[in-house]
């Protein structure tokens, strides 16, 4: 990880608005994807990347039960519908402006853009992860057959557990990327899990970008 956590005071925080200027430009979270036969799992909505979309669905209202968090960086996510259990390490930006990806060797790891909301605090907390390595599938391979519904948990290193329920997944192209739909503050604590996807050539790796939206129903 970077930067330790001792449970004080806040780590400074870039404003978001930076971040999410600088995903209008596409997001290059994979940049080197291999040809797996049958290719990721996709949202239906992968099938019209270029075709008028319509606006994210919005989440529900923050159950008043649930409190937001306060700032702890993440360890840990879990997704136990595509069976995804896998560490995390904090990611900021690439030297050409991009949110970096963690490194790839790795299949089984996430990140945490760290210069962002953490996840259970009020905002939109980001996790990015590759779709595939060289070796083969990564961590969210199976990230496009996330179902509304389905539950996502992040570990935080203060112990707590911020647990978000996906209201929707959606693929965009990486041209046309809309930054402030996805990385927006709603009001609430919300999540997007990204990882690459569309469609797929060895000269120029994926199109797009698988999203998962998420929001916040419970702690623990």
């Amino acid at each position: 990880m970077g930067q330790e956590y001792n449970g004080s005071e806040p780590r400074k925080r870039s404003p978001w608005g930076v971040l999410a200027l600088v995903m209008l430009t596409g997001l290059a979270l994979m940049r080197n994807g291999v040809d797996v036969s049958l290719g990721p799992p996709q949202p239906a909505s992968a099938a019209a990347l270029d075709s008028p979309r319509p606006d994210t669905p919005e989440a529900p209202a923050l159950t008043p039960s649930v409190q937001p968090l306060p700032y702890a960086p993440a360890s840990r996510i879990r997704l136990p519908d595509i069976r995804v259990d896998a560490p995390i390490v904090d990611v900021g930006l690439d030297p050409e402006g991009w949110i970096d990806a963690p490194p790839p060797e790795d299949a089984n790891l996430a990140g945490w853009y760290q210069n962002g909301v953490s996840p259970g605090q009020r905002g939109t907390s980001v996790i990015v992860g590759h779709v595939d390595n060289a070796a083969g599938p990564a961590v969210f391979f199976n990230l496009g057959s996330l179902k509304k519904g389905h539950r996502i948990e992040v570990t935080r290193y203060d112990g707590r557990v911020a647990i978000f329920k996906v209201y929707g997944v959606e693929v965009f192209s990486k041209e046309n990327f809309p930054g402030p739909r996805v990385y927006g503050d709603t009001g609430r604590p919300e999540l997007r899990v990204i990882t690459c996807g569309g469609g797929y050539s060895k000269t120029d790796g994926y199109t797009g970008n698988v999203v998962a939206f998420a929001h916040l129903v419970a702690t623990r």
